[in-house]
């Protein structure tokens, strides 16, 4: 029992069940996963915005109560219990955006999502509503991330609770959101390969991309896999952990077997009957819960006109009813309280709101 990898093999379960242990093969075949606007909800919408803009508020003044939902709210908390204790991802069809125009679409959202938890910063810029389109950023760049381009991103988690995205604006072709099951991952490795299902309990250098809080590494360590409290959590960035030893030679050099098992976990994201993958409407709204939650993009083509490309709005979110996660997610998350965790805040971080993607 001194080997650490028998001891983790040890205090895992062979296989993990319920909602959240599904394939893309099923889910592609329903629309359970889809819940839409009614009438009813809009006007509720409709009177929210009305009573925001009279009280001359601010995006920083958005809260449950002053953006009343009262009949939509209830909608709204069966969806965080999905996202949270079920399949853990929605989408919410329907918010009339070219009605509302970037601003209210913008108020509207945040309106939502206030309703699901606290907003937290999405960069080092401290932004609580962020800009996902192309802005032609250099990757190579050690500060650039791979939302700042038309690039296809590999299957990640966000380091936050809950991540949401609302559709602006569509691309010309290509940038499909694709999402996989990180539970149905681990069991099909459990399945097929427990010995490198277990190297993922180990704590993996990831590369912070420049965003670095006072005191710390330029990176930090965490397990991609976790077992805390009767939940399987799951947190991971593959390009940023090889970036991680790209860039830091004194981060720790991962062994052979650990390379094998990443490789195994994006070889499964990429099996069409384990992932699910979505094309965005204008209007829709995608909720994911990044602790069991995989998502990924295509490449895409933009529109050669500014005012038509790809425009996604972005939301991270801590709920207050959120699942315990263990210490080792501090060097990331910040504080572990639910409500309050996640994001990324560095020396100078201001916490702010922004209609530009700046």
């Amino acid at each position: 029992m001194n080997n650490p990898t028998e001891r983790v093999a040890n205090n895992v379960p062979e296989a993990v069940s319920g909602e959240a242990a599904w394939y893309g093969r099923d889910m592609s075949r329903g629309t359970e996963w889809i819940h839409a606007l009614t009438s009813e909800d809009i006007k509720e919408i409709d009177a929210a915005l009305d009573a925001f803009h009279a009280g001359g508020l601010s995006m920083a003044d958005i809260s449950p109560d002053t953006f009343s939902l009262p009949r939509l709210s209830e909608k709204l908390g069966k969806i965080l219990n999905e996202i949270i204790n079920g399949r853990g991802f929605v989408l919410l069809r329907g918010m009339p955006v070219e009605k509302y125009g970037k601003a209210d679409s913008a108020i509207a959202y945040l309106g939502i999502g206030a309703h699901l938890g606290s907003f937290r910063s999405q960069n080092a810029k401290g932004h609580l509503l962020g800009h996902v389109r192309d802005m032609g950023a250099d990757i190579r760049n050690a500060k650039v991330r791979y939302y700042q381009t038309n690039r296809g991103l590999e299957y990640h988690t966000d380091s936050c609770d809950i991540v949401g995205l609302l559709c602006l604006q569509t691309s010309k072709s290509g940038g499909e959101s694709r999402i996989a099951s990180s539970v149905t991952i681990y069991n099909e490795m459990m399945a097929r390969r427990p010995d490198l299902a277990v190297q993922l309990f180990h704590s993996f250098p990831t590369d912070r991309r420049g965003e670095i809080p006072e005191g710390m590494d330029p990176w930090f360590e965490v397990p991609v896999f976790n077992w805390h409290e009767g939940y399987f959590t799951t947190i991971y960035s593959g390009q940023y952990i090889r970036s991680a030893q790209e860039n830091y030679p004194q981060a720790r050099r991962l062994t052979q077997p650990e390379i094998d098992a990443l490789q195994m976990l994006d070889d499964l994201t990429n099996d069409t009957d384990i992932n699910l993958q979505m094309e965005f409407k204008v209007g829709d709204m995608q909720f994911l819960h990044n602790h069991q939650i995989l998502h990924s993009r295509t490449d895409f083509e933009d529109w050669p006109e500014l005012e038509r490309r790809r425009h996604l709005l972005r939301l991270w979110v801590s709920p207050r009813t959120a699942r315990p996660l263990p210490e080792s997610f501090a060097a990331r998350y910040g504080s572990l309280e639910p409500g309050n965790r996640g994001g990324i805040v560095v020396k100078d971080t201001r916490l702010n709101f922004t209609l530009e993607d700046i």
